[in-house]
């Protein structure tokens, strides 16, 4: 009998070098470990039949269906005018919905073999659209025939794991690879302590491995998932949990503002009074900021709550207190724009050691990698001597150069964009660890929060000012009522003439063509089926320049314009001197001008739920209503276009971010580890199991007071070393 392989025999020793290659490559998969803990997505009962009505479009799917019909067409075509060109299309159904397979060519013969009415059949391909039907195209297939000893009941009853596959790799396949690892399942260490899963009657996990990958019953998938979920949350939890401690450890100046001082002067000249939750949120800060060991606390709140306001009066408390604080953006033109606004906000208070600056005033300087040699020169040397108080910038802050006097407090906004690493190389900076405010502008579910930001306390703003208007939202199905189309740019044409000004967003630039790595590419034969590309911003803003909104001043803004172009954009359009800015995903955060009334998404069901929330927020943000219309050719009953009337019923960002989550497959739920841990939890579904998480934090935190270095527990050491390995390239959110 062969021996059991070790859990970190690498693959290919074990399946192949091709198999392990396609896995490695694909799905991420490098030994025998990694192998079992790629769990089933869902499983398929063979006597039953899968739903077809609701398959998410572009992705990969496998179901369980039934052949209802299949029909061989001969045409003629370039390669074969003689009529020879040969196209099978078979009809699958599940008793709900029917989907269309197409083989073409000399990839029809098999299938028109194998396919006839009434099999049953495993189906896996990419699902496209074709004649406004949803298709698969030459999709893989395995047949489900029972063995002869099987009754016609175990068979039918028998659960079929289905595996998150690709198209170089089936599900069926991935599931003939774990039956020669399942062995290894018996040599399995335990992550929890044995009172805590004896506690809560959980299963030992080779146990729960086994029952994963091959159920008898559908309490067997219960059993090992509850007990898989624990692993995930209570890991991760003890990461974090560790990382908290070691915070705490550190030493830290104490700040606290001093009366009658820059904050004072600020606060008397505000125009309006602070809200309730800025005062209370405030005051935490305050006092996070007079002890003697580090903040990490995040300020996260709804569009448009006055995040960026609070954030300034801590930064000025800082600099009261003899300190200096900087401000992290994520993009060239949010910095800029956090720099104009915060010297705008703070007027002479923000002309230190200048002709007309107030006596308690300090320097705000912009520090970006696109600055020239001269003005960068000027910045540094204000930061080393402590002219300036306050530095806004990109991650041009934390390059090695850059030297503070005395680094009190970092703010980093959107703190999806910038990973532990890069937080941590700015806390380096100071004398002694500097406080930490990060800011997100996305609103999150509470649970999300004790997954994501487990190491930092949590400030929520949910108040918007008084004066900020409402924003109605609606869909424009382009494809069914063209003319509401026609009428949406009729709307703009009003917001305009009655001295508004408006956005127009687009999910991709639109000179891609010109770039050399993408030249030259053909998609597929199979793949001509497929959606159309994205709008594109310069292909739109022309368009509307000559057509329906000719007339306007219509200027456009994307990523990959030169910074100060950018600049010039953003400076005339807040100064009322263009009417229609047509743009990608650079206005998502931070952008205010007051004046723009009007928001059109085109293609807005490319776009995530939260991204949709926080592209509206650029609207009714001064006494005028907002408008935002969501275009869509997404027909009525896609998930798509749920999610887009999810959007538009709705302006609670917490509530559309659960919607969100809730919508989106496992694994992709937190994208990458925000936290500094793996995070694309491969069971844990953050929203369902909220309370796994809060009583894995709880646990967590017990077990690391007790015995921080886990000294006694050394299969837990081993889990949690193997999370932080595998810690990756900090999420990026498409956009």
């Amino acid at each position: 009998m062969d021996p059991v392989p070790a859990l970190d025999e690498p693959l290919k020793k074990v399946l192949g070098p091709a198999t392990a290659k396609v896995m490695a490559e694909h799905l991420g998969l490098h030994t025998v470990g990694d192998l079992l803990h790629h769990y089933p997505r869902r499983y398929e009962e063979r006597g039953q039949l899968t739903h077809l009505a609701d398959l998410p479009m572009d992705e990969h799917v496998t179901v369980v269906a039934q052949v209802a019909d299949a029909r061989l067409h001969t045409f003629a075509s370039a390669k074969a005018p003689r009529g020879k060109g040969q196209r099978l299309e078979v009809t699958i159904t599940d008793g709900s919905g029917r989907l269309q397979l197409v083989f073409f060519g000399a990839g029809v013969h098999k299938p028109h073999k194998d396919l006839l009415p009434g099999t049953r059949a495993l189906f896996a391909g990419k699902v496209s659209v074709f004649n406004r039907r949803l298709q698969l195209a030459h999709p893989a297939y395995e047949l489900l025939h029972g063995d002869a000893e099987e009754t016609v009941e175990t068979w039918a009853g028998a659960l079929i794991p289905i595996y998150p596959a690709t198209a170089k790799l089936e599900s069926w396949k991935i599931g003939k690879a774990l039956q020669t690892v399942l062995p290894s399942a018996q040599e399995a260490v335990d992550p929890l302590p044995e009172s805590l899963r004896a506690g809560r009657g959980l299963a030992a996990l080779p146990e729960a491995l086994l029952k994963i990958h091959r159920p008898h019953t559908k309490a067997d998938v219960e059993d090992a998932r509850a007990r898989l979920k624990w692993d995930e949350a209570f890991v991760l939890q003890v990461a974090l949990a560790r990382r908290r401690h070691a915070d705490a450890q550190l030493p830290a100046v104490a700040r606290r503002p001093k009366p009658g001082g820059l904050l004072a002067a600020f606060d008397d000249r505000l125009p309006f009074t602070l809200t309730e939750g800025q005062r209370k949120v405030s005051a935490e800060i305050f006092a996070d900021l007079a002890t003697e060991h580090p903040m990490h606390r995040l300020l996260q709140g709804e569009v448009g709550s006055g995040k960026t306001l609070v954030a300034l009066r801590a930064m000025l408390a800082v600099v009261d207190a003899g300190g200096q604080a900087a401000m992290l953006a994520p993009t060239e033109v949010l910095a800029q724009q956090h720099h104009r606004s915060v010297t705008e906000m703070m007027g002479e208070l923000a002309e230190g050691g200048m002709l007309g600056g107030a006596d308690d005033a300090t320097k705000v300087v912009l520090l970006t990698g696109s600055m020239g040699a001269a003005a960068r020169r000027h910045a540094l040397l204000d930061l080393a001597t402590g002219e300036a108080g306050v530095v806004i910038g990109t991650h041009a802050l934390i390059e090695d150069k850059v030297q503070f006097h005395d680094l009190g407090l970092v703010v980093v906004d959107e703190q999806h964009r910038f990973g532990v690493k890069q937080r941590d190389a700015l806390r380096g900076k100071g004398k002694q660890p500097p406080h930490l405010l990060v800011m997100t502008a996305t609103p999150i579910p509470r649970t999300v929060a004790m997954t994501v930001f487990g190491d930092l306390e949590t400030s929520v703003l949910d108040q918007l000012p008084a004066g900020r208007s409402p924003i109605a939202s609606h869909v424009v199905p382009a494809a069914d009522k063209p003319h509401f189309l026609a009428r949406a740019w009729e709307r703009v044409r009003e917001e305009v003439a009655n001295g508004h000004q408006a956005y127009v967003v687009c999910p991709r630039i639109g000179d891609e063509e010109d770039d050399p790595k993408k030249a030259g590419r053909k998609k597929p034969a199979e793949d001509e089926a497929e959606k159309r590309p994205p709008l594109a911003v310069l292909d739109i803003a022309e368009q509307l320049a000559k057509g329906p909104l000719r007339g306007l001043r219509v200027e456009v803004l994307h990523g990959r314009m030169q910074p100060d172009d950018k600049d010039a954009v953003m400076r005339r359009f807040a100064a009322g001197e263009a009417d229609v800015l047509v743009a990608t995903t650079v206005i998502e955060v931070g952008v205010n001008v007051p004046n723009a009334t009007a928001m059109v998404i085109m293609d807005a069901d490319r776009f995530g739920v939260s991204q949709l929330h926080q592209l509206r927020g650029r609207v009714g943000r001064g006494s005028a209503p907002g408008l935002c219309l969501l275009v869509t050719e997404m027909p009525e009953a896609s998930a798509a276009r749920q999610r887009l009337n999810a959007v538009a019923s709705t302006l609670d960002g917490f509530e559309l971010s659960r919607i969100d989550l809730e919508q989106r497959r496992e694994g992709d739920v937190l994208g990458q580890a925000q936290s500094g841990t793996r995070s694309s939890l491969r069971m844990l579904a953050v929203i369902e199991d909220e309370e796994i998480i809060a009583e894995a934090r709880q646990e967590a935190a017990a077990v690391v007071a007790a015995d921080p270095d886990l000294t006694n527990l050394p299969a837990l050491r081993t889990a949690l070393d193997a999370l932080l390995d595998e810690e990756r390239e900090q999420y990026l959110e498409k956009g």
